[in-house]
C-alpha cells in the first residue's frame, strides 16, 4: 500500500514460448493522505470512501499509464483492500481502481479485475505470481520464487509436476505498520531499527502459533488477517527484528518440504538488508535481476504477461479460463486468435 508501479515491455511468440523484453518500470509513493485513508479502508468505512478511493487510485492509475506510452494495451491490477476467505475457500477479492480513466487518458484497451474468474471457478485467485514463475523456472531441479510484497507467496516449480503457488504469511505488511505506528514512518527504511534490535522470543513464539501457518497450501491470505492488535512493550527495534525474523522463519518453513535447490526472491522486501539477511540464513536465496526480472518491477511485469495471456484469450488457473475483463479502447477492439499454454517464459533483453 505504499504507492504505484508500473512497468511497460514487449511480448512476442517464440515458437510455443512466449518472449518478454522488460522495457521500463517507474514507481510514485501514494501522497500521505492517500496512503492514510487506504489503511483507514482496511477497517470499518463507507460505501462513499470506497467510491473516492476507486476513483483517486483510478486517476492516479491512468496517469501513471501515460508515462510509459506507445502501448497496445495496459493491465491494471489495482490496490487490494480486501481478500475474502471463509473456512479455507476464496469468496471475493476487492481491489479499487476504476479502470475507466486509465481508458479515457489512453484510449487503450484496459485489462482488469484479472483475480475475480479464478475465485468464481473455486480457485484462490492468489498468488498470481505462479503464472510467471512456473513458465520462467521451469527446469531440471525444483526451484521457488518468493514474492516479498504486503503478504509473502512463494510458487514452487518442480519437474514434470504441477506448480504449487500460495501465500505463506507477512512479507512487508506487519514490518510497515510497525513501523508506521512506533516511528511515524511509512516503513523501516533498509531494515535499520530491525539490524539494531533483538528478537523477542516470547512475541515470535506467539505470532508464529497463528493457524494459517499450519494449513496446507493451496492458501491464501491478506492484511484482514495479519495486522498488529494492541503494541506490546518492547522497543521499536526489538519489534521489528521480531517481525523480520517472523516473515523468514514462516518463508522458510514453507519451503522447507519441497527442498527447492534454489530460491528466486523479488519484491519491495529484497530491499531490506535486515530481512533479506535473515532469508538468506535459511535459503539458497538469489535475486530476479540475476535473471534478468528487474526484483523490484517483477509484479508490474506479471501484469503485463498476464494481460498478453488475456489478450490473446489463454486459459489459466483454475478451470482452466481467460483471466481479466477487458474495457475496449477509442478504437474497435479486435483480439488475435485464442492461443494454447505457452510453453515457457524467455526473458530477453531490451
Amino acid at each position: 500500500m505504499d504507492g504505484l508501479d508500473a512497468a511497460v515491455a514487449e511480448f512476442e511468440w517464440d515458437g510455443a514460448a512466449v518472449a518478454m523484453s522488460p522495457l521500463r518500470h517507474i514507481e510514485r509513493p501514494w501522497p500521505d493522505e492517500v496512503r492514510a485513508r487506504l489503511h483507514a479502508s482496511l477497517g470499518p468505512t463507507t460505501a462513499a470512501e470506497l467510491c473516492q478511493l476507486d476513483q483517486l487510485i483510478g486517476q492516479a492509475s491512468a496517469e501513471l499509464a501515460t508515462e510509459l506510452l506507445p502501448a497496445d494495451f495496459v493491465v491494471s491490477h489495482g490496490q487490494t483492500v480486501h481478500h475474502w476467505v471463509h473456512d479455507r475457500k476464496a469468496m471475493g477479492t476487492l481491489q479499487l481502481g476504476q479502470p475507466a480513466w486509465i481508458v479515457e487518458a489512453t484510449g487503450l484497451p484496459v485489462v482488469s479485475d484479472v483475480r475475480a474468474r479464478d475465485i468464481a471457478a473455486g480457485g484462490h485467485g492468489a498468488p498470481l505470481a505462479g503464472i510467471l514463475d512456473d513458465l520462467w523456472l521451469r527446469g531440471d531441479h525444483t526451484r521457488a520464487a518468493l514474492n516479498l510484497g504486503g503478504i509473502a507467496n512463494v510458487t514452487i516449480v518442480r519437474p514434470g509436476r504441477p506448480p504449487i503457488a500460495f501465500d505463506t504469511g507477512p512479507g512487508n505488511c506487519l514490518l510497515d505498520e510497525a513501523a508506521r505506528r512506533t516511528t511515524g514512518q511509512p516503513q523501516d527504511k533498509d531494515g535499520r531499527l530491525a539490524a539494531r534490535g533483538e528478537p523477542d522470543a516470547a512475541l515470535l513464539e506467539d505470532l508464529l502459533d497463528d493457524p494459517y501457518y499450519a494449513l496446507a497450501p493451496p492458501k491464501s491470505t491478506g492484511r484482514e488477517h495479519f495486522h498488529l492488535g494492541e503494541l506490546p512493550d518492547l522497543s521499536p527495534e526489538d519489534l521489528l527484528a521480531t517481525l523480520t525474523e517472523l516473515t523468514a522463519i514462516t518463508v522458510a518453513d514453507a519451503l522447507a518440504a519441497y527442498a527447492p535447490a534454489e530460491v528466486v526472491a523479488s519484491g519491495g522486501g529484497v530491499r531490506n538488508p535486515a530481512l533479506h539477511a535473515a532469508l538468506q540464513r535459511r535459503l539458497p536465496l538469489t535475486l530476479s535481476d540475476e535473471r534478468g526480472l528487474p526484483a523490484q518491477a517483477k509484479e508490474a511485469y506479471l501484469m503485463a504477461l498476464i494481460g498478453f495471456l488475456a489478450c490473446h484469450q489463454v486459459p489459466l488457473l483454475t478451470g482452466p479460463h481467460v483471466l481479466g475483463r477487458i474495457s475496449p479502447g477509442d478504437a474497435p477492439l479486435a483480439l488475435p486468435r485464442r492461443a494454447a499454454p505457452p510453453t515457457g517464459l524467455l526473458i530477453r533483453p531490451a
